[in-house]
């Protein structure tokens, strides 16, 4: 009997599965499994780095895709819930990598009609990276998705969560760079 629960729970897992493309996510700054680099860790908290959002570039679009989002987030942060560095919504169909510094608070160096979502340090913009001291290195997941909808629609003071919750429900493909990291 529970094989074919298993089973019958496989089959109606697997269509999500396959409904998600594989994309392919690269970046001028960061290398996948690499540490960041002083450009992308924080510059508060004790953190001295320069807080730039990375160079990001995505490739193997899926059919169907209205508009893409990219986050960064620090699942291994000790808060029981992880840590939201960036999260970016509403980035149009046709634009297919960010520029260097994206995350400028304020949202300038945004493509237009892309906006942000206040991230876990409290501001709409990128917060680089920040581990505690003497912390094992956190897998900082920087990730792109292509959505089903081209507009996701969030109140003004949304916390990265909802975004989070609502960019899922409409995921169709996505890609990601996991950098470990516990430089200051």
């Amino acid at each position: 009997m529970k094989i074919k629960t298993l089973a019958v729970a496989m089959l109606f897992t697997l269509p999500s599965f396959m409904s998600q493309a594989a994309m392919t996510l690269t970046s001028q700054n960061i290398t996948n499994n690499q540490t960041l680099s002083n450009q992308q860790l924080f510059n508060q908290w004790g953190c001295t780095g320069k807080n730039e959002s990375p160079q990001l570039s995505w490739t193997d679009i899926p059919a169907g895709t209205k508009s893409f989002a990219v986050t960064m987030y620090d699942p291994d942060a000790p808060t029981g819930s992880g840590w939201w560095h960036w999260s970016v919504i509403n980035i149009p169909a046709d634009v297919h990598s960010l520029a260097e510094g994206a995350g400028t608070v304020g949202g300038k160096a945004l493509p237009k009609g892309a906006s942000m979502v206040t991230n876990d340090f409290g501001f709409k913009g990128f917060g680089g990276a920040c581990p505690p001291p003497k912390a094992k290195p956190h897998n900082y997941q920087i990730t792109v998705y292509a959505l089903n909808t081209a507009n996701i629609k969030l109140p003004e003071n949304a916390s990265p969560a909802l975004a989070g919750y609502n960019i899922l429900a409409h995921v169709i493909g996505k890609a990601r760079l996991v950098a470990p990291t516990n430089a200051r």
